[in-house]
C-alpha cells in the first residue's frame, strides 16, 4: 500500500472548497487579530480528517483544512480539531506535533461541539470562532447550527449534502422513504418542515379538491429554504447565497453555505464565492 492509499481522495470541487476556506480563514484571522478587545479567536474543524488528502485529478497530496489553518498568518489563538475515526485523530496528532494551541478530540462532533468547544466561544467573553462543518452525509444535527447562530460569536462554513438527501430522503415517492431516513432528515433540518420545502402539492383530480400528490421541488428551491432557515430560525444575521459544488457531470454534490453575525465576513465570502464559482 502506498502513502496515498492511507488518505481520502477528494474531487476537484473539494479542492476549490479548501481554497475558499483557506482564503477566508486568513482574512478572518487578520481582521479579528486587529481588535484588542477580542480575547481569543478559535479555528474549529468538526470533520478534520487526516489533515491531508489525495487529489483525484492529479494524484498528488493536497493539504487539508486543518493543515491550512495551522499555517494561517496571523495565527488563530486556538485550534480545535474533531474526528470520529481513531486513525485520523492519530494523523492530526502528528501534524499538531505537540503544539499547545491545538486541541484534538475523538468523538461525535455534535456532542463535542455542544458540550466542549462552543462553550469556549461565548460572545460575552470576547471570544470568536470560525467553524468548518463539512460532513460527507447529513449527519450534523440542527441544534449545532442553531447554537452557533444564537451565539453571535461563531461564523460557519457548512456543507449541505444535497446528494445524500436526494439519494436517501428526497424521493419522488416520499411515502417509500425508510422511517430512519426521515428521522435523520428531521434531525438535520430541526423538524419536519423540510417536507414543505422539498415538495409542492399538485391537484390529482379536477373533480376532487382534496386529492393531491406531492411533487418534488428543485435542489435550488431546497437550498433557498435552508438558507432562509439559517437566518430566521438559527439566528445568523448574514447568510449569502450558497455556492453549489458540482462534479464533472454537472450534478450538485453539496451546497457550501457561509453564515455569520457580521456583515464584513459575508461581504468577503461573496467576493470569494464569485471568484471560485468560475472554476466549477
Amino acid at each position: 500500500m502506498t502513502d496515498q492509499d492511507a488518505y481520502d481522495e477528494i474531487g476537484y470541487w473539494s479542492e476549490i472548497k479548501l481554497d475558499i476556506i483557506r482564503e477566508y480563514a486568513k482574512a478572518y484571522s487578520t481582521i479579528i487579530s486587529s481588535y484588542p478587545k477580542i480575547s481569543r479567536h478559535l479555528y474549529i474543524d468538526a470533520f478534520a480528517g487526516y489533515g491531508v488528502h489525495v487529489s483525484k485529478t492529479t494524484g498528488q497530496f493536497v493539504k487539508g483544512s486543518p493543515t491550512n489553518a495551522l499555517l494561517v498568518e496571523p495565527p488563530f489563538k486556538e485550534f480545535h480539531l474533531i474526528d470520529l475515526n481513531s486513525s485520523r485523530v492519530d494523523s492530526l496528532q502528528k501534524i499538531a506535533n505537540g503544539r499547545k494551541d491545538v486541541h484534538i478530540y475523538q468523538g461525535d462532533c455534535n456532542e463535542v461541539l455542544l458540550n466542549q468547544v462552543f462553550p469556549l466561544c461565548r460572545y460575552e467573553d470576547y471570544a470568536r470562532a470560525l467553524c468548518l462543518l463539512d460532513p460527507y452525509e447529513l449527519n450534523v444535527d440542527w441544534q449545532v447550527l442553531k447554537t452557533a447562530g444564537e451565539s453571535k460569536s461563531i461564523e460557519i462554513f457548512f456543507n449541505f449534502m444535497i446528494m445524500d438527501a436526494n439519494r436517501n430522503v428526497l424521493w419522488h415517492r416520499p411515502e417509500d422513504v425508510a422511517p430512519e431516513q426521515v428521522e435523520r432528515m428531521n434531525r438535520f433540518w430541526g423538524d419536519n418542515s423540510w417536507q414543505e420545502a422539498a415538495y409542492k402539492k399538485e391537484q390529482l383530480s379536477l373533480f376532487d379538491d382534496n386529492e393531491f400528490i406531492p411533487e418534488k421541488k428543485t435542489n435550488d428551491a431546497v437550498a433557498t429554504a435552508f438558507q432562509k432557515r439559517l437566518q430566521e430560525v438559527a439566528g445568523f444575521k448574514f447568510v449569502p447565497d450558497p455556492l453549489p459544488m458540482k462534479n464533472k457531470k454537472g450534478a450538485t454534490v453539496y451546497y457550501l453555505y457561509f453564515a455569520s453575525p457580521n456583515e464584513t465576513g459575508a461581504k468577503i465570502v461573496r467576493e470569494i464565492f464569485a471568484k471560485h464559482e468560475r472554476r466549477m
